[in-house]
C-alpha cells in the first residue's frame, strides 16, 4: 500500500483551474519532494490532502483511506507543518501539548521542543517567537505522536543555515524510524539533500515524478566534470571539442573543465589522451536539481 495516492485530482475556483488531472504516488518509506513554481498548486494539494479544503473532482488516499471522507483516521496517522497560525498567549509547550491531547499521545512537549532547538523556551509565548522559532514550534508539533507520514510544507521557511541542517537531520532520522515524509520547499538544495523521489507540478499539473538520477537521464541533463592531466596539448583539446555532445570545454592550465551528458564522460576522458597525456583527477558534478526544474517548469 502506498503512503499518499492522488488520482484525477482536480480543483477548481469559479474559472480558475489549480489542479488538473494530478496524478502522484508517494511510496511507504520514501523522502518525497513535491515541487513547483509559485501559483503551481502545491500549497492546494496538501490542504487537499489535509482535508482544510474539498477537491472539485478526484480522489486523495493516505495509506488506503480517503482523506474526506475518512477524515479522522487519516489525522491519526499524520503529522503536518503547513502555514498554520500561532496563539501568541500560549507557550510553547501548552502549543505541543495541544496536540498531545488531540492525538491521545503521551509524548513530553519539553523533549520534543529539545529536539527542534526550543529546550530554553519551553514556557515563553509564542507572541514573541521570530519566524525561525515559530518554524521550529510548528516542527515539533508535527512530530508528536510519531506519525507514519510527515507533511512538511515549506518546513525551512524562516530559518538560517544551521536551522535548515537540523531540520534536514529530523527529516533523515524520522525517515529512519519508518516515517514516509512528503516534503514540499521552494528551496532545491534542501529537496536535493534529503529527497528519494520528487514530483514537479507545473500550472496544476504533474510534470514529472522520479528520482533525480533518473530525471537527468530522461532530460539529458548535462553535466559538468574537470579532467586534470599532466599535460594538455592542443591536439588533445581540439579532439575533445569534436567529441558528440559536448557543450562546452574551458582549460586553466593542464586541466579542462567540460559541460557533456553523463552518457558522452567516457568519450570524453578518452579524447584527453589522444596526444598521450596521463589523467591526474576526475571532479564530477552532476546537473543540478535546479537545472531540472527548470527544464520542466519552461524556467518559470
Amino acid at each position: 500500500m502506498s503512503a499518499l495516492e492522488l488520482r484525477s485530482l482536480q480543483k477548481r475556483y469559479g474559472d480558475v483551474v489549480a489542479l488538473r488531472d494530478v496524478d502522484l504516488t508517494v511510496r511507504r518509506g520514501e523522502v518525497f519532494g513535491f515541487l513547483g513554481p509559485n501559483g503551481a498548486g502545491k500549497s492546494t494539494t496538501i490542504d487537499i490532502v489535509l482535508d482544510y479544503v474539498r477537491p472539485t473532482d478526484g480522489s486523495a488516499r493516505v495509506f488506503g483511506h480517503d482523506a474526506q471522507e475518512e477524515g479522522e483516521r487519516v489525522r491519526e496517522r499524520v503529522g503536518a507543518l503547513p502555514d498554520m497560525r500561532l496563539f501568541g498567549h500560549l507557550t510553547a509547550r501548552q502549543h505541543v501539548q495541544f496536540v498531545a491531547d488531540a492525538k491521545g499521545s503521551d509524548d513530553d512537549p519539553v523533549a520534543l521542543l529539545e529536539r527542534v532547538g526550543l529546550g530554553r523556551v519551553v514556557d515563553f509565548t509564542a507572541d514573541g517567537f521570530s519566524t525561525g522559532m515559530g518554524q521550529r514550534l510548528k516542527l515539533a508539533m508535527a512530530l508528536v505522536g510519531d506519525p507514519d507520514l510527515l507533511v512538511l510544507d515549506e518546513p525551512s521557511a524562516g530559518l538560517d543555515p544551521n536551522g535548515a541542517r537540523e531540520m534536514r537531520r529530523i527529516v533523515r532520522e524520522e525517515n529512519a524510524r519508518g516515517a514516509t515524509v512528503f516534503f514540499s520547499s521552494h528551496i532545491l538544495e534542501q529537496v536535493e539533500a534529503v529527497c528519494d523521489r520528487v514530483g514537479i507540478l507545473s500550472d496544476g499539473e504533474v510534470v514529472a515524478e522520479d528520482s533525480i538520477d533518473d530525471l537527468r537521464e530522461a532530460t539529458g541533463a548535462r553535466s559538468s566534470f574537470v579532467v586534470t592531466v599532466d599535460d594538455l596539448s592542443e591536439v588533445a583539446l581540439a579532439a575533445v571539442r569534436d567529441v558528440a555532445g559536448v557543450a562546452e570545454a574551458t582549460v586553466d592550465g593542464t586541466s579542462v573543465t567540460v559541460t557533456c551528458p553523463d552518457d558522452r564522460k567516457a568519450a570524453v576522458v578518452d579524447a584527453v589522451r589522444t596526444d598521450g597525456a596521463t589523467v591526474l583527477d576526475i571532479d564530477s558534478e552532476d546537473a543540478s536539481l535546479e537545472r531540472l526544474f527548470a527544464t520542466y517548469t519552461g524556467g518559470r
